[in-house]
């Protein structure tokens, strides 16, 4: 085998690898917004978590890329360490997929047109052509993300084409094969060299397809092949699971610990079967008898259906020694915000990235609303252990937003469509909103501060009115954490009036001030904290409209980049459904004031 076939070798392995990889995006960008529902609810029981790990492995044709997905999903708190286990497990099977597709150049077709169609050599430029012209020349919404799944699906096969012709010429070499022989009478290590080959290559599919091209070459013994894709499995399994570990919550560094004690614990119990039969002359005239394609893709697949139906009903104790390994998290307070960011190995489907920032941005808008109502309690009844909760939560809240817009700048890189980009835009200024709502909470617990410390009291009926502009403003921001978390147009096109409403009583409640002022039935500090407490308020519902105005703008590009003009528009009167909410508001509420 000269420079030249090894060149050739080397970049039929790039076309191959760069095949997997186009394939796989377009496939993830295909299934992802279904990926999560799947992942989710589809793993009730161990078993139907194999069943999910294994299908979403086979249609996303990469077990990293699985495994990478469900770590993401333990951070995001969507599945549990159970269920993650549960599809590690079916990962692995999955897999094997990729190796039942590529043998298909065995197919003998004999003249016979339909089994022709099927063989890697048309079959690799038939998906080329149908891959380019979907791509430039069809412009249907879903046109490119499947031309991308042919593409990679040719470019895959014309890889493997390349290999497979690269090595043909190694079946004539006596080196070559002796050094085979060599490897099938070591197993332990043809075992590490499967392992040791795929930490480099970081795919066990493109590792199992170079056996399948030099199988051609009549090399191949099962002696050698099976420790080789034994050792390939341990392989993925240190490449994924480490990576996947770093930096991630503790359950999702239990997946990769559960991960690598699945594939050692697999091998090990495979291994001491294989040598047993082995040594006791089972099957005398397997070990050295040649193997194809499809012999080493139904090992493969062989191989990791038992293991996981051998280890499977030991997925509690997996899950205790990662335990074990991984301590458990200490739990937070009850009160005390937490708000993780998602894990950046969701960016690897960005619809699922963009849902789980969405949920975590409308987290921390609940955590906002929560220190608004800690706030005006203080108003109520002073308590330094709620002034430090609210510091605390205030505080995770700069940290969130300031990691989100961080988060959402990087996932910025890996969207392709424009709405997607607009919802990151969208995520952005309602994490901002959120924050501001947070800031004003922190402004009215100041309020309350001054007022204990002076020992400052409002009147009757100044806490009367703040009561009613409070319960406007907790309705106002209930309205629009529920419109952004489930981007509900409806209820977004209700907060407009019930904001215009606030504006109203603020108004006429800092008139009314005037007037007491005047009349000497409170001080000028007392007075001076009441208005500043209503202020805060009336800018709370100002942050909940602009954030009713980002969700109208994802179902109404004509407000988009537009807000003013559209609620300049409102405020005319021309709209009669807007005005009857407003009528319906005004007597909701002022009519309290007037009482």
């Amino acid at each position: 085998m000269d420079i030249f076939s090894v060149i050739s070798l080397l970049g039929g392995l790039a076309m191959f690898l760069y095949g997997m990889e186009v394939m796989g995006d377009g496939l993830k960008n295909a299934s992802g917004s279904a990926l999560k529902k799947v992942l989710g609810k589809a793993t009730q029981n161990i078993v139907l978590g194999v069943i999910t790990g294994m299908l979403v492995t086979a249609v996303i044709q990469s077990s990293t890329a699985t495994i990478v997905l469900t770590v993401g999903l333990i951070s995001a708190g969507i599945l549990n360490l159970k269920q993650a286990v549960s599809i590690v497990m079916g990962a692995n099977i999955g897999t094997t997929v990729t190796a039942q597709i590529i043998r298909l150049m065995d197919i003998d077709s004999s003249g016979n047109v339909i089994l022709q169609f099927f063989k890697p050599e048309t079959l690799a430029p038939v998906a080329l052509i149908i891959g380019i012209l979907l791509i430039m020349f069809i412009k249907l919404p879903n046109s490119k993300t499947t031309g991308e799944i042919f593409v990679g699906f040719g470019i895959l096969f014309a890889g493997l084409l390349n290999m497979t012709a690269a090595v043909e010429p190694l079946s004539e070499s006596p080196e070559f094969i002796d050094l085979m022989q060599r490897f099938g009478d070591k197993p332990f290590l043809a075992l590490m060299v499967g392992l040791v080959l795929t930490v480099i290559i970081q795919s066990s599919s493109a590792m199992v397809g170079m056996i399948q091209a030099l199988s051609v070459t009549g090399a191949m013994t099962f002696n050698l092949i099976y420790p080789m894709i034994m050792g390939i499995n341990l392989g993925t399994c240190v490449t994924t699971a480490l990576v996947c570990s770093i930096g991630s919550s503790k359950d999702a560094k239990r997946v990769g610990v559960v991960h690598i004690a699945f594939n050692v614990l697999g091998t090990i119990l495979f291994m001491i079967v294989m040598e047993l039969i082995k040594g006791f002359g089972g099957f005398p005239d397997l070990w050295q008898s040649t193997v194809n394609s499809g012999g080493i893709a139904n090992f493969q697949t062989l191989f990791n259906l038992i293991t996981a139906v051998v280890l499977v009903p030991f997925a509690g104790y997996l899950v205790k020694l990662s335990m074990a390994i991984v301590k458990p998290d200490v739990v937070n307070e009850e009160d005390k915000a937490y708000l993780p960011v998602p894990d950046a190995k969701l960016y690897e489907v960005p619809k699922l990235a963009l849902s789980e920032a969405k949920k975590a941005i409308a987290r921390m808008g609940e955590v906002a609303f929560k220190n608004l109502k800690r706030s005006c309690m203080l108003l109520e009844v002073f308590d330094e252990r709620r002034v430090s909760v609210i510091n605390e939560n205030e505080d995770n809240m700069d940290v969130f937003t300031d990691s989100m817009d961080t988060y959402l700048v990087d996932l910025s890189k890996h969207v392709e469509t424009d709405a997607d980009s607009q919802r990151i835009t969208t995520l952005m200024q309602t994490s901002t909103n959120f924050e501001r709502i947070g800031d004003h909470a922190i402004n009215i617990m100041e309020v309350a501060q001054s007022v204990n410390e002076g020992k400052l009291e409002f009147s009757q009926s100044a806490n009367e009115e703040f009561e009613v502009v409070k319960d406007a403003v907790f309705e106002i921001t209930t309205m629009a954490i529920a419109a952004f978390a489930h981007m509900d147009s409806d209820i977004a096109r209700r907060i407009e009036p019930l904001e215009e409403v606030i504006d109203d009583m603020v108004l006429n409640l800092k008139d009314r001030h005037i007037e007491r002022l005047k009349r000497g039935e409170c001080t000028t500090a007392n007075g001076m904290a009441f208005v500043e407490a209503l202020t805060n308020l009336e800018r709370i519902a100002d942050q909940c409209s602009n954030v009713a105005l980002l969700v109208l703008s994802e179902s109404d590009k004509a407000i988009l980049g537009n807000h003013h003009a559209y609620v300049r528009e409102l405020h005319k009167g021309g709209d009669e459904i807007y005005n009857e909410e407003v009528a319906k508001r005004k007597k909701q509420y002022l009519s309290r004031l007037e009482q």
